[in-house]
């Protein structure tokens, strides 16, 4: 039986689709307000349970010279208009415990880093803030492995903890997505998100960048869904080409629109509504 986690007046888990969303780094305000505004528009019309999703610092790049955000101060600051704004509950990742209590203060949501999952400070730190944690399974574990990842957090007293799945390394420069992962992690009672951006990442692909294969990325979405996830989650940007970060495996508006909505549909049929 999958734990819902409530948030705000929704439920992670529950009878709607829930959608992580938003850019993949802080660019500019501009950039944040354009995207929350029509993401809170579409998944208010298609009745879905939206969190917005941007991170103030992405430390885990492929060259020292890439594109990281624009810091936890400012790029909190941000987040927090954001939030108010639009009325959107906010998901950011940490990358080291001394992070957690500062991004609490703006987020709903605590995410942690795929490359940091098995990190026990960070996740104890973040467990401690009593936000939802939403753990990301690395590229280089088998989906039971996450049984002991989540138990730090419960253990640390926090049983608001969700899974995503991003994929798993397959050679060299890809990723895999096996959607068994999402029933064997929801045995273990926790709402499933698949990132269905991440995953089709070439992760250092490009030499001294990540590529990526955004055609991919509704065809693994759909098949997520079909399979029973709880939720998605979606880089999303007015000009992924032009974006800063993570470009390549990036939605725009109008793929978004076409497919939250065949996702809702097929999320509505599995759940028999």
């Amino acid at each position: 039986m999958i734990n819902k986690v409530e948030l705000n007046n929704f439920e992670i888990g529950g009878n709607k689709l829930t959608i992580l969303a938003g850019p993949c780094a802080i660019e500019s305000k501009d950039i944040l307000f354009k995207t929350a505004d029509f993401l809170k528009e579409l998944t208010s019309k298609l009745n879905i349970n939206f969190i917005f999703k941007s991170s103030y610092d992405k430390a885990n790049r492929s060259s020292i010279n890439s594109y990281r955000g624009l810091g936890i101060e400012k790029g909190l600051s941000l987040l927090n208009e954001v939030k108010k704004e639009f009325n959107v509950p906010i998901v950011t990742d940490i990358h080291n415990p001394d992070e957690a209590k500062i991004a609490a203060e703006v987020a709903d949501i605590i995410q942690i880093p795929a490359f940091l999952c098995r990190q026990t400070d960070l996740l104890v730190a973040a467990a401690k803030t009593n936000k939802i944690i939403n753990i990301k399974k690395g590229q280089f574990l088998a989906p039971s492995q996450m049984k002991s990842i989540a138990k730090k957090v419960i253990e640390s007293g926090n049983n608001k903890v969700t899974i995503t799945d991003r994929g798993v390394t397959f050679g060299y420069n890809n990723l895999v997505s096996d959607m068994r992962a999402i029933p064997i992690i929801q045995e273990m009672g926790y709402p499933v998100i698949f990132d269905a951006t991440h995953s089709v990442q070439l992760p250092g692909g490009c030499g001294e960048s990540s590529g990526g294969e955004r055609k991919f990325v509704p065809i693994l979405a759909k098949s997520a869904v079909a399979a029973g996830v709880n939720g998605l989650f979606f880089e999303v940007h007015p000009e992924p080409d032009s974006a800063l970060c993570d470009g390549p495996n990036m939605i725009d508006f109008n793929q978004a629109k076409e497919i939250f909505t065949i996702c809702n549909d097929i999320f509505n049929l599995v759940n028999n509504k």
